[in-house]
């Protein structure tokens, strides 16, 4: 008897389907992730995934997104904390905790590492990797702004350095989860940046000392 060829399984689970494909582009890039490890990954024929997701490059982008956008959401959680060094240490643990999802449902930091790629195929991807960069970098800038508005930031810091200092650290951690580090050695570097970011805050803001690892996300 022939065994059945590929195609959408019945019941088509789309969330699966993007983050076994998520799984392929952060391991082996857009480039050397080919139709056929996808539709092995996926279960599905070469003729499905483009009838579900356009192209190769849609499911790409999917998968990017998908993952993406809880960054905004960390972001706008954290921003909406009340001091600023409540938003720091929130919105830096979180992303930690985020990048370091077990893989059963997280497929690893792609905007820190397949999403960098150069091909031609992937440009609206990565302008929307830029975009999101910049949103949230400005979000943080403008609660810095409040703070330093509210007296609530050390004389002479400025909101635009002290946000773009915190996106790199962002990114550092981000990269450095790719590469293998574990949460609890990040939590440990999150901890001693936050020693010094939080020395930023002004008087009437909360003491520069290394958060609870216990506090709650």
């Amino acid at each position: 008897m022939s065994s059945r060829p590929l195609g959408r399984p019945p019941m088509f689970d789309r969330d699966d389907a993007v983050l076994a494909a998520a799984r392929l582009f952060w391991s082996r890039g857009y480039s050397g992730t080919t139709t056929r490890a996808l539709s092995s990954a996926l279960g599905m024929s070469t003729s499905s995934i483009y009838a579900a997701f356009g192209s190769k490059a849609g499911l790409f982008e999917e998968a990017v997104r998908t993952f993406a956008e809880r960054y905004r959401t960390i972001y706008a959680e954290a921003c909406a904390e009340p001091e600023l060094g409540d938003v720091l240490e929130r919105l830096l643990r979180r992303s930690v905790e985020e990048f370091t999802q077990p893989r059963a449902r997280h497929p690893g930091c792609l905007i820190s590492s397949a999403a960098m790629t150069d091909m031609p195929d992937t440009i609206d991807t990565r302008t929307y990797v830029s975009d999101l960069h910049a949103s949230n970098e400005q979000l943080l800038r403008e609660r810095i702004e409040r703070a330093r508005d509210a007296g609530r930031l050390r004389p002479g810091v400025d909101p635009s350095t002290l946000a773009a200092l915190v996106q790199t650290l962002w990114h550092g951690l981000s990269a450095q989860s790719n590469q293998g580090l574990d949460r609890d050695r990040l939590l440990e570097i999150v901890d001693a940046a936050l020693g010094t970011l939080l020395d930023q805050e002004g008087p009437g803001g909360r003491p520069a000392t290394q958060p609870e690892r216990s506090r709650p996300a």
